[in-house]
C-alpha cells in the first residue's frame, strides 16, 4: 500500500501543477524565494561582520520579522477585502526597490548596522502585506481537491529555495561581497512580477467577496477573527503550539551567523552550508508532506515533530564539531516544516471560508512575530552566555510543551481533521 500511496502522491503533485495559473505562480514563486534566501543569508552575514554581536543579530532579525505583528491585524483584513493579485504586484515592486537600495548602499560601502536595520524594517513591513495575500491566493489558483497538494507544493518551493538560496549567497559573497547578493535578489523579484502578470483569475477568485463590499468596521472584523480562532477547539491550541515552537525552537536560524563565526569558526561559505542543511531537511519534510496529501492523521504527525525538533536542537547546541552540526540542522529543518506546514494545512482545512484571510493573517503574524521575539531574546542572551546555552534551554522547554500537546492529540485531531465547507 505504501507503494501505491507514493504513486498517488506524485500524481497529486502533478495534477496540482497542471492548473495553468498555479504552474506559472509556482515557477515565479520559486525564483522569488531563492532571491529572498540569498538576501536573508547576506543580511545575517553582513550584520555579523559589522558588529560580531549576538544582540545585533537578534535585533536585525527582530527588525525584519516584527513589523508583521504590528501590521498583521490590518494586513489580514486587507487580504480579505482587496484584489489579492494586485496587492501582490504592488508589494513585489516595493520589495524590488528595497533590495536595490540594499545592493547600492553595500556596493558603495555606505552600509551601517543602523542602515541595515532601517531597511530590514521596511522589508518586513512590505512582506507582512505580501504574505497573507500569497497564502490566501493559493486556493483560487487550483481546484478544491488539489488544495492540500498545492499548499504542500507552495511550501516545497519555499524550502527548495531555502536549500539553493544560501548556496548561491555563499558563492556570491565569497566572490564579490554581500552587495552582489542583494543585487541578485532585486532581479529575482522581476521574475515573479512577470509570472503574476501572466496569471488570469476569475473575478470571483480575486479576493474581494460580496461581504467585504459592505464597509464593515475593519476593527470589529479583526476582533471577530481573533475570537473565532481562540474559541475554536482545534485552531486555538494549534496556534499555542505554533507560538511555543516559534519562540523557543525557531530562533536558532537567525543566530547561525554567530554559530558560524564563534562556535564553528567558519566563513560565509561555512555559514551557507549550515543554512542549507536546515533547508535540505525542510525540503525533505515539505516533499514528504506534499506526497502524503491527506489531512487525516496529520495532527499526530505535527505534534510528534515537536519532539523531533527539540531533540535535534539540543544535539546541535551541545556540539562544536561542524560535521556533526550539519546533520542535526537537517533534522531540525525537517521537524520545523512538518510542524509549520502540517499546522497550516490543518488550519486551512478547519477554518470557515469567510474567516480564512483573518485566521491565516493571525497564523502569519505568530509565524513571524514569535520568532522575532525569540531571536531578540536569544541574541541578547547569546551576548552574555555564548550561542549554545540559549538554544539548548529553549529546546528543553519546548519538550515540556510537547508533552502537553501529546496528551491532547486525539481531541485536537477530532476538531481539525473533519471535512470542511470551502
Amino acid at each position: 500500500d505504501g507503494h501505491m500511496s507514493n504513486l498517488s502522491g506524485f500524481a497529486a503533485i502533478r495534477r496540482a501543477l497542471s492548473n495553468r495559473n498555479f504552474g506559472i505562480f509556482t515557477l515565479g514563486n520559486i525564483v522569488s524565494h531563492v532571491g529572498t534566501w540569498v538576501q536573508r543569508l547576506a543580511v545575517g552575514w553582513l550584520a555579523w561582520k559589522l558588529t560580531e554581536s549576538g544582540a545585533w543579530l537578534g535585533t536585525v532579525a527582530f527588525a525584519d520579522l516584527f513589523p508583521t505583528v504590528l501590521l498583521a491585524p490590518l494586513t489580514g483584513a486587507v487580504a480579505d477585502r482587496v484584489d489579492r493579485k494586485n496587492l501582490m504586484i504592488v508589494t513585489q515592486i516595493l520589495m524590488l526597490i528595497q533590495a536595490g537600495l540594499l545592493a547600492w548602499l553595500t556596493l558603495a560601502g555606505l552600509i551601517t548596522i543602523e542602515g541595515l536595520i532601517v531597511l530590514a524594517v521596511v522589508g518586513g513591513a512590505v512582506t507582512s502585506f505580501n504574505q497573507p495575500a500569497r497564502l490566501a491566493i493559493v486556493p483560487s489558483l487550483v481546484a478544491r481537491e488539489d488544495m492540500a497538494s498545492a499548499i504542500g507544493i507552495n511550501s516545497l518551493s519555499f524550502n527548495l529555495a531555502r536549500f539553493v538560496g544560501p548556496m548561491i549567497a555563499g558563492a556570491l559573497i565569497a566572490a564579490s561581497g554581500a552587495g552582489a547578493a542583494f543585487a541578485f535578489n532585486s532581479l529575482s523579484f522581476l521574475a515573479f512580477l512577470v509570472a503574476l502578470l501572466m496569471i488570469r483569475l476569475e473575478p470571483a477568485a480575486r479576493g474581494a467577496s460580496g461581504r467585504a463590499k459592505e464597509k464593515g468596521k475593519i476593527t470589529s472584523e479583526i476582533g471577530e477573527g481573533y475570537r473565532y480562532a481562540a474559541g475554536h477547539p482545534g485552531i486555538g491550541p494549534m496556534l499555542i503550539i505554533l507560538s511555543s515552537v516559534s519562540i523557543l525552537g525557531r530562533p536558532y536560524i537567525e543566530l547561525l551567523p554567530g554559530f558560524a563565526g564563534e562556535v564553528f569558526k567558519v566563513d560565509a561559505t561555512g555559514l551557507a552550508w549550515l543554512t542549507s542543511a536546515v533547508g535540505l531537511g525542510a525540503m525533505l519534510g515539505g516533499f514528504w508532506l506534499a506526497q502524503r496529501g491527506a489531512v487525516v492523521g496529520l495532527t499526530s504527525v505535527a505534534i510528534s515533530s515537536v519532539a523531533v525538533l527539540s531533540s535535534a536542537l539540543i544535539a546541535f547546541a551541545a556540539t562544536d564539531i561542524y560535521w556533526f552540526a550539519l546533520p542535526c540542522l537537517m533534522v531540525t529543518g525537517f521537524g520545523m516544516v512538518i510542524i509549520g506546514v502540517g499546522e497550516q494545512t490543518l488550519i486551512q482545512n478547519a477554518v470557515a471560508s469567510d474567516m480564512r484571510g483573518r485566521v491565516m493573517g493571525l497564523y502569519g503574524m505568530i509565524g513571524r512575530g514569535a520568532p522575532a521575539i525569540g531571536a531578540l531574546l536569544m541574541g541578547v542572551l547569546a551576548s552574555f552566555f555564548g550561542f549554545q546555552w540559549p538554544v539548548a534551554i529553549g529546546a528543553a522547554l519546548l519538550l515540556i510543551m510537547w508533552v502537553w500537546a501529546f496528551r491532547r492529540r486525539h481531541e485536537l485531531a477530532a476538531a481539525l481533521e473533519m471535512e470542511s465547507d470551502i
